[in-house]
This record gives C-alpha cells, sequence and structure tokens, in this order.
C-alpha cells in the first residue's frame, strides 16, 4: 500500500508539470496556433522564476518566503508572456512558419535558461550549489487541513491551482462567448473575420495567456519538483514535450488533460516500483506514455468525431486579404 501511495505523489507531482503546459498550449491551440515552443517557454519561465527568487535571497539576510514567491511568479509570468509575445509576432504578424518559429523557442530557451543556470550555478559557488530554500518551502508548502491525508499530504498549492486552471479553461471555451469567439478563429478564421471577430487580437492573447500559464509548468518544476534548484539535465524538455502530447490525448479539452497528465505520470515512474528490471527493459517503460498518446491518436482517427478533431486551421497562417 505505501509503495501504491507513493507512486500515485509521484505521479501526481510529475504530472502537474505537464499538465500546466498542456493546459497552456491547448488555449494557444484553439486560436489555430501551433506552438512548438512549449519546452522553451517552460525553460524560460522556470529560470525566470529561480532568477527572481535567487537574487532576493542573496541580496536580503532574512528572505521571507511569501516575498519570494512573489517575486518567482511575477519573473516566471513575465519572461512567459514575452516568449508568447515574439512567438505571436512571429507567426501572426509576420507570418512565419509557426513550426519552425516554435521549434526555435524551444531552442532558444533552453539555451538562455541553461546559461543563466550556469551562471547562477557559478554565483553560487559551484554546479548544484544554488539553493533558493525559502522560496522553494512556500511553493512546496501543503494547505493544512490536507497535511494528513495521504496521498495529499506532501502537495504544493500549484498543484491544485492547475487542476482548478484546467476547469476554468474548459468552462471558458465551453460556455462563454469569448470562449466561442476563440474556438471560431481556430476553426475558420476567414468566417470569424467576417462576423466581426477580431482574429488577430484573439490569437495574441490566446498565445499570450497560453505562454503564461505554460510557464507555469517550468517555475512548478523548478520550485517544487527539484526542490529551488537548477538542473542541466534536459528535464524541463523532456516535460515540455509529453505536455504537447498530452494536448492530443486529451483531445483538446483541458477537463481531461487533467486525469491524462496523471496517468502519464503513473508510466513514466510505473518502472521505478517494479523490481528486478534490466536499463534496458526501464527505458521501455519510459515509453509507455508516447505509446499510449499514439494509440489515443489513431482511435481518435478512426472514428472521425469533429469534437476530438484539432482545430481545423491549426497550424496555418491567416491572410485577411486572401478571404
Amino acid at each position: 500500500m505505501a509503495q501504491v501511495l507513493s507512486l500515485l505523489q509521484a505521479a501526481i507531482v510529475f504530472g502537474t508539470v505537464i499538465l500546466f503546459g498542456a493546459v497552456g498550449e491547448i488555449l494557444t491551440e484553439k486560436s489555430g496556433n501551433l506552438n512548438l515552443g512549449v519546452p522553451g517557454i517552460m525553460y524560460l519561465g522556470g529560470i525566470a522564476g529561480l532568477g527572481g527568487a535567487f537574487l532576493y535571497e542573496t541580496s536580503v539576510a532574512a528572505p521571507v518566503p511569501l516575498v519570494g514567491l512573489i517575486i518567482a511568479l511575477f519573473c516566471a509570468l513575465l519572461a512567459s508572456v514575452l516568449a508568447g509575445f515574439i512567438y505571436s509576432f512571429l507567426t501572426i504578424t509576420l507570418r512565419a512558419n509557426q513550426n519552425v518559429t516554435g521549434l526555435t523557442l524551444t531552442i532558444f530557451g533552453s539555451g538562455v535558461a541553461n546559461f543563466l543556470g550556469g551562471a547562477m550555478n557559478k554565483m553560487a559557488g559551484g554546479v548544484g550549489q544554488i539553493s533558493v530554500s525559502a522560496t522553494s518551502s512556500a511553493y512546496r508548502a501543503t494547505f493544512p487541513f490536507l497535511s494528513e491525508v495521504g496521498v495529499l499530504s506532501s502537495l504544493g498549492f500549484m498543484t491544485y491551482l492547475a487542476i482548478v486552471l484546467a476547469f476554468i479553461m474548459s468552462w471558458f471555451l465551453r460556455k462563454t462567448r469569448k470562449g466561442l469567439n476563440l474556438r471560431a478563429v481556430g476553426e475558420n478564421p476567414a468566417t470569424a473575420d467576417a462576423a466581426g471577430i477580431s482574429v488577430t487580437k484573439y490569437k495574441y492573447l490566446s498565445t499570450c495567456v497560453g505562454a503564461a500559464v505554460t510557464g507555469l509548468g517550468g517555475l512548478y518544476y523548478v520550485m517544487d519538483y527539484i526542490k529551488g534548484t537548477w538542473a542541466n539535465d534536459g528535464g524541463i524538455e523532456k516535460l515540455g514535450w509529453l505536455a504537447v502530447a498530452l494536448v492530443i490525448f486529451a483531445r483538446w479539452k483541458p477537463r481531461h488533460a487533467i486525469w491524462g497528465s496523471y496517468l502519464f505520470g503513473v508510466l513514466f515512474w510505473l518502472y521505478f516500483y517494479i523490481g528486478g528490471l534490466t536499463r534496458s527493459s526501464q527505458e521501455l517503460f519510459k515509453m509507455l506514455p508516447y505509446i499510449v498518446t499514439i494509440l489515443v491518436l489513431i482511435v481518435v482517427s478512426m472514428r472521425r468525431k469533429h469534437e476530438n478533431q484539432p482545430p481545423a486551421s491549426l497550424g496555418q497562417p491567416y491572410f485577411r486579404e486572401d478571404r
């Protein structure tokens, strides 16, 4: 029983990182923009939050956890929105290829983050010496009334924030006028434009807000998942691509991304709780989330239900003069 609880806790923490990324990307893709820069945005959100907390904690004698939390959150959101704005400007205004722009953003984000992470490591005295313990403790603090509730006893507040954001996003897309307008932009921007909906505004806003949510995944990874330090091991990039896969697995529905993210976590960490596996067998188990995603994609494609398909204009630039 203890192993099952441990697996569930590991799966929830792991899944929360990709849940933020998937919810943010779902919002972006609903506008017709395919942003493959999710890993890069998560990198930027993580390093910006860590950098802000690091500078704060090294500049005061007794850092206040709540202040560090606010600074890290602000820095992460600012960097993520800026990355989303850059992507939007290139793909919406300049009409650059979305696939190339997204991949370039991922390379750029990982490069900048690892460079700054290395610089902070040197400032802290060596690799692995960065520690923003006060800020990290604020992110990892659990709600008092859940401290004795089994699997929930060690989960930080951002775990619940991710779930709340997924439900809010689902409600927004299904029940509000602006959400329906956004979906119209993603399905047929020319028709939405003819109906008086500002295609450019909706694309910009959804991409920038989606990037902000995605960046929270990087912040959660740094502050909670690896406990307030920096690891140049490609972990954020790996989880970023899992978040992109989760969008397909969830069939562009934020609520489905909740259980999907935790299922990914269980599948990814399952090997750790099965004894007698060789290293090769462990790597095969780590492939399970991707294999399940491929199977879901095949099933969805065969059923051909419109509500399970991506937005019709996904990845396609909009040329108003061709309307």
